[in-house]
């Protein structure tokens, strides 16, 4: 009897081994699925900030040149508002300003721009560029941020 109640059991057990592997395939997959979620969420993240990172270093740089020309800077030779167009002339403060606002296109994008805006010593930098990757979350199809950075030193 204990033979017949063996063959029946094992009768019943068919099939259901690959229940239990097909469970544990799910649960496996929806587990990497939050894993690349995660590394998505990682690379946006790190994007955004390797951008902050690229601004600190152009408004230091645009505050180096003031420095190297400090009188031509507390007499506002290096002012340009954030909608102003890149000066285009030859002075050292215009070479300098142009080739700031080239950079910070080349390396936070085409919306970037800066602002210089000196009061004798006292000079405020601002750099503005687009950071719509880092902001972009679920709820949203594409983030439209625009993150500012302000810089405020003195000559």
């Amino acid at each position: 009897m204990n033979s017949l109640h063996a063959k029946a059991a094992q009768h019943f057990q068919r099939g259901v081994g690959l229940v239990e592997v097909m469970v544990a395939v799910l649960v496996l997959s929806i587990g990497l699925l939050g894993l690349a979620g995660l590394q998505v969420r990682t690379l946006r993240n790190s994007q955004s900030a390797l951008e902050r990172g690229v601004a600190v270093i152009e408004t230091h740089a645009i505050v180096d040149a003031m420095r190297a020309d400090r009188v031509n800077a507390m007499s506002d030779d290096f002012d340009i508002a954030l909608g102003a167009a890149a000066p285009t002339g030859t002075t050292f403060a215009e070479v300098v300003l142009a080739g700031w606002r080239a950079n910070l296109i080349a390396s936070l994008g085409e919306g970037a721009t800066g602002s210089v805006a000196c009061n004798a010593a006292d000079c405020m930098i601002v750099i503005q560029w687009n950071d719509s990757r880092g902001t972009q979350t679920a709820d949203t199809a594409a983030g439209s941020e625009t993150q500012t950075l302000s810089t405020q030193v003195q000559l």
